[in-house]
């Protein structure tokens, strides 16, 4: 089988990518900018944000990438996010939703939930979301929801969402990957025929900081092992590029990629759990109005 490509110009494009100071999610932006798309880095730190920007233009001649700042565990500072965005007047053509933390030991955010399902989870509802009607009014548009064959380890514990019982860092972490999974299927179903599709990506293992928001001697040891024996973020990033530029996937929504193939069965898709998912993700980011 031929290659999928991974040169598609992108002029004209203007794609957000969020957690993208890091790994996956800066080679991603870099690759985008690349291409000629102008690329909008969500961070949480100015100064890192900063750094990498001037990273990308310098090393792929662009412009340099406007910032978003939000920190995702915090459903306030996602709002105001959503509210500059659109103030901007920028358009939005590609939104990949990267961030992600892996956490070691069970911590709650403000609102009290468990941080690991906040940030790689809700925080990527409450941002796409908020996103939708501009992704919907400038298309077509692209939505692409990084998550991880770890979900195959995981079930939605509806008793147990935050993990008060029994926290394991696999268990939180697959959990988050299966609810973006279940997410992505149920907003392909919802908004088809909107001009915006939805696809989810697993890049594989990335050689990348996730994790570091852990302090203590198991990051320390993990880390550099990490970092030594995975594959390259820009390799990793490669299936991701292609789900966001790929003029053949214009049309195909409600997808999971790996390894630059698209797999065909990601999970055993249960409507019912699907449609309670949703209904309680408004619930926990107060959004019931949306339906």
């Amino acid at each position: 089988m031929a290659k999928p490509p991974l040169d598609t110009d992108m002029t004209g494009r203007v794609c957000l990518v969020t957690g993208a100071t890091d790994g996956h999610g800066r080679a991603l932006a870099k690759g985008l900018a690349a291409r000629g798309a102008e690329v909008v880095v969500h961070a949480r730190s100015e100064e890192k944000a900063r750094r990498v920007c001037a990273e990308i233009a310098r090393e792929t001649g662009a412009k340099e990438p406007e910032i978003l700042l939000a920190d995702l565990s915090r459903a306030g500072d996602v709002d105001a996010a959503i509210e500059r965005y659109r103030a901007s007047g920028r358009p939005l053509h590609v939104l990949v939703n990267n961030a992600g933390l892996v956490g070691l030991g069970r911590e709650t955010n403000e609102a009290g939930y468990e941080m690991t399902f906040a940030v790689n989870y809700l925080a990527l509802f409450r941002l796409t979301l908020g996103l939708l009607p501009l992704l919907e009014s400038c298309g077509p548009a692209r939505i692409v929801n990084i998550s991880s064959d770890t979900y195959r380890v995981a079930k939605l514990d509806f008793d147990d969402l935050m993990l008060e019982r029994d926290y394991g860092i696999m268990k939180a972490y697959g959990q988050s990957k299966l609810a973006i999974l279940y997410f992505t299927l149920e907003l392909a179903r919802r908004i088809e025929g909107s001009g915006v599709t939805v696809n989810a990506v697993d890049p594989g293992p990335v050689a990348s900081n996730i994790g570091a928001n852990n302090e203590g001697l198991a990051y320390r040891l993990v880390g550099p092992l990490i970092r030594g024996l995975f594959p390259s973020a820009e390799r990793a990033a490669r299936t991701a590029l292609w789900v966001a530029t790929d003029p053949a996937l214009a049309e195909r929504s409600g997808g999971y990629y790996r390894s630059l193939k698209h797999r065909v069965d990601p999970l055993d898709f249960d409507p019912e759990t699907s449609e309670r998912l949703w209904t309680e993700s408004l619930r926990l980011c107060d959004l019931q109005g949306l339906g």
